[in-house]
């Protein structure tokens, strides 16, 4: 009887682990040609055929891209108005969850629905009904309790925070975790004169750890890339978000590629980050709902 060794990867694996490998290259050549872009020199970028390494490092090129604009004032607007975002879907989403998925009351099904149906929705049929909105929110901005006269929130932090504090898809997610956990746990908890928000806050939300990992690092990636919305709403310097800032380096006759590949570099670091260090739970929290 023949022996299998058991130690040799079989043919499909082989080739799973070939096919891998193609696609993990073709997402990762953007990224590097990004990052070798950012140290090239103007005569590098511009050369016929296109050359990959640069022959003159110019690391200049991020101390330049910097001084070029308020980057400083740019990414801390970015990390208030994603801290913010992350803050608030984390908490308001959570509570609906729960309140979908454990609590019985008239209506909660409808409102699930509501819930899902809203994930059909493309966002950007969304921006123009939350610019009126925004635009002519009652006395703010000037505008009397009808909304005219003023500019609302229009240039403000409100419009740049709160519209964005919850996502569907941030109930959705918790709704499907808190489903799954056993209602003997709920059931104990009120036994020993739990209420219903200390058995959400103490019992039921320390068990889906991997939701709010999940949730915070999609939330906090969607609103630092944010670039259209930001754009829409703020004209002031003070208030622009580190991509609508990566702006300056295109202009109506000519891009700045290397400093706009160190910007953009820059702006894509602290995702990685934290991507790096949440990636564990972030995997475990999408396979987890997959299979509800």
């Amino acid at each position: 009887m023949a022996r299998v060794d058991l130690r040799r990867p079989s043919p499909g694996r082989i080739a799973l682990y070939l096919t891998l490998t193609v696609i993990s290259a073709v997402m990762i050549v953007p990224f590097v040609w990004m990052l070798l872009t950012s140290v090239k020199t103007p005569a590098d970028i511009a050369a016929a055929p296109p050359r990959l390494f640069p022959t003159e490092w110019a690391f200049g090129n991020y101390a330049d891209a910097l001084e070029a604009a308020p980057f400083a004032t740019y990414a801390r607007n970015s990390f208030v108005i994603a801290a913010s975002h992350t803050i608030l879907n984390v908490v308001i989403a959570s509570m609906a969850g729960y309140a979908l998925a454990r609590l019985r009351f008239r209506g909660s099904t409808l409102i699930f629905l509501g819930f899902v149906g809203a994930l059909m929705i493309p966002t950007y049929t969304k921006i123009l009904p939350e610019f009126l909105i925004v635009r002519f929110m009652p006395l703010f901005g000037g505008n009397d309790i009808t909304g005219q006269g003023g500019t609302g929130w229009l240039d403000t932090w409100w419009a740049l925070i709160i519209p964005g504090a919850v996502s569907p898809f941030s109930v959705f997610l918790f709704r499907q975790f808190y489903l799954d956990l056993p209602v003997e746990l709920e059931e104990a908890a009120r036994l020993d004169g739990l209420g219903e928000l200390g058995i959400y806050a103490r019992i039921m939300t320390p068990l889906v750890k991997p939701a709010f990992i999940t949730v915070a690092l999609l939330t906090f990636e969607g609103s630092w890339n944010n670039f259209l919305w930001p754009l829409l709403v703020t004209k002031s310097d003070s208030l622009r978000v580190i991509q609508v800032g990566l702006s300056v380096f295109r202009t109506e006759n000519d891009t700045q590629w290397a400093f706009l590949m160190a910007g953009t570099t820059l702006a894509t670091v602290p995702m990685v980050v934290l991507f790096l260090i949440g990636q564990r739970y972030f995997v475990q929290g999408f396979a987890t709902a997959g299979i509800k």
